[in-house]
């Protein structure tokens, strides 16, 4: 992977690992908990996106670096949860990063790995949104792409869908790839202030009937 991908790329590993050792901390997990708590967020949107591309071993385990971040995170965690516990959603925040960073390095390494741009702009969503999943799902804690508060999915749909797009144009560079994850970022973050929801499955919520 180039520089310009991996660099972002173990960002967003960092700050999926801190949501993950954050939870842990709700938890009351032990050190131990915490770093795979935190590995698996970090790591688990990546390897599923290459165990769909067929890459062979996954990067996560080809490249050791990958293991530093979460390492740094239950580091940081352990020593200043208590401090960071202090501010409103800081779970929600550094969770929005992550899936902020993965869906636009999700949907570059697809592309570099031959996907056509709307395969890989799916294969992005499910890196963005793949680990935060296996996080909660561990944790015991309901997933966050299931709760009606804020947009989750579409936001890193929307962040795929934009890198795609702009790489197939010639447009992407660094700059424009940090440009998207920001927009991805504060679409979420203002999802989760103001409450935004998307539609339900069912249609209206009131005067609905149960099927039953």
């Amino acid at each position: 992977m180039a520089w310009t991908h991996l660099a972002p790329d173990l960002l967003g590993v960092f700050f999926f690992a801190v949501s993950g050792s954050l939870l842990a901390v709700r938890r009351r997990f032990d050190i131990v908990g915490s770093l795979l708590l935190g590995t698996c967020v970090g790591l688990g949107g990546g390897i599923l996106r290459d165990v769909i591309l067929d890459v062979g071993v996954p990067r996560a385990f080809d490249s050791p670096v990958y293991l530093v971040p979460p390492v740094a995170a239950a580091v940081v965690v352990y020593f200043f949860a208590h401090v960071v516990q202090r501010f409103h959603d800081i779970l929600l925040t550094f969770d929005a990063a992550g899936m902020a960073l993965f869906s636009v390095t999700g949907t570059l390494v697809s592309l570099d790995a031959g996907m056509n741009p709307a395969g890989a702009a799916i294969l992005g969503v499910a890196t963005a949104v793949g680990g935060g999943v296996i996080r909660d799902v561990v944790a015991n804690d309901v997933p966050q792409i299931f709760r009606s508060r804020g947009l989750y999915a579409i936001p890193a749909l929307i962040g795929a869908a934009l890198t795609s797009l702009a790489s197939w144009a010639g447009w992407f560079n660094l700059v424009a790839g940090f440009a998207i994850a920001a927009l991805v970022f504060g679409l979420r973050m203002i999802s989760l202030r103001y409450r935004w929801e998307a539609p339900p499955a069912g249609g209206r919520r009131h005067g609905s009937r149960d099927p039953r």
